[in-house]
Parts: C-alpha cells; sequence; structure tokens
C-alpha cells in the first residue's frame, strides 16, 4: 500500500508535519508513504494557467496523490480554520482532473490550547475535500490540543499517550483504505 501525507503547514518545525513523520513511523512492514509540502505553490490565478499552464509543482503533487491508494493531511487550525495555504493547493489541484477522485483520505491535525484542537478546521477542511470528490474517514478522528506540550522544538512527537491514540487511529485508516468500506 502507498500512501501519501500533506501537511497543511509550512513551518519547517510544524507539529503538523511532526504528525505525519510520526505516522510515518509507525506504518506497518510493506506500506510507504511520502510526506509532501506545500512549499514553491503559487497562489491560485487562472491569468497564470491561461498563460504558461499550471505549474510543475502542482502537477507533481497531483500525480503523486493520483498514484497513492491513500492520502492523510495534516492540518493546523488558523482563524478557526484550513490554513490558507492548504485551501490554496486543493483551489489548484481541483483543476487537474480531480486527482482526489474516490481515493480514501483521512485527517488530523496538532494545535496549541485546550479547546478544540483542529476540530474547526479540520471540518471546513472535510467539506473542501466533499467538493474534490475525495472519500473522507468519519471516524475515528484525531484532533490534538496542548501540541506545545507534546512536540518538541523541532516539531517531533514526544507524548506517549498521543502517540498511541495515532496509532489507533493509523489502524483504523489502514483498515479503512485496504477494504473500501
Amino acid at each position: 500500500m502507498k500512501l501519501i501525507g500533506i501537511s497543511g503547514a509550512l513551518r519547517r518545525a510544524s507539529t503538523n508535519t511532526g504528525l505525519l513523520r510520526a505516522l510515518q513511523a509507525l506504518l506497518p512492514p510493506g506500506i510507504a508513504m511520502d510526506i509532501a509540502t506545500l512549499h514553491g505553490i503559487p497562489p491560485f490565478d487562472e491569468d497564470l494557467i491561461a498563460a504558461s499552464g499550471k505549474p510543475d509543482v502542482v502537477t507533481a503533487l497531483a500525480e503523486k496523490i493520483r498514484q497513492a491508494d491513500g492520502i492523510i493531511i495534516a492540518t493546523p487550525e488558523y482563524q478557526f480554520s484550513v490554513p490558507g495555504v492548504l485551501k490554496n493547493a486543493n483551489d489548484w489541484l481541483s483543476t487537474c482532473n480531480a486527482p482526489f477522485k474516490w481515493k480514501r483520505t483521512g485527517v488530523v491535525g496538532a494545535s496549541a490550547g485546550a479547546m478544540a484542537g483542529t476540530a474547526r478546521a479540520q471540518y471546513h477542511l472535510r467539506q473542501n475535500l466533499q467538493a474534490l470528490q475525495a472519500i473522507v474517514m468519519p471516524r475515528p478522528e484525531i484532533m490534538i490540543v496542548h501540541n506545545e506540550l507534546k512536540f518538541d522544538a523541532d516539531g517531533n512527537l514526544t507524548d506517549a499517550e498521543t502517540r498511541e491514540r495515532l496509532h489507533k487511529w493509523l489502524e483504523a485508516f489502514l483498515e479503512w483504505v485496504e477494504k473500501k468500506p
């Protein structure tokens, strides 16, 4: 099985990219996951498409999504919603002949504070993914709070309880991708 993890954050020490690295480390043998970032994707601009076509960074990401059996998106929450770079990437990907169509997709996220984790961002992202024709895993959900206590300064997951929750989520996701209920 081949997965792609997409981080909705650009920061080098992002805890959401760290979530993807933690998931990658938990994968059983025979399953691989590449981690993609959204670096280099320009602001969505239909005039750019008309003048020079889609940027190579966008078409390369669309192809990675097409080749994957499952997609995991790790999103932070900015101003009660998805980061602009993630929404922008999805706008670009919507012009690439539906790479998300019928793809099994999981959504995870980590944020600072004790309230809702990335709940609002994840629910907005789920709406956006529906428009892209992705099939988003309904449950379980992973919304990590207090990332400042669960990740180190480089964005690496250090909390054993969170790692165990992430492992259970990953097991459910892999089964869901494989069995396609």
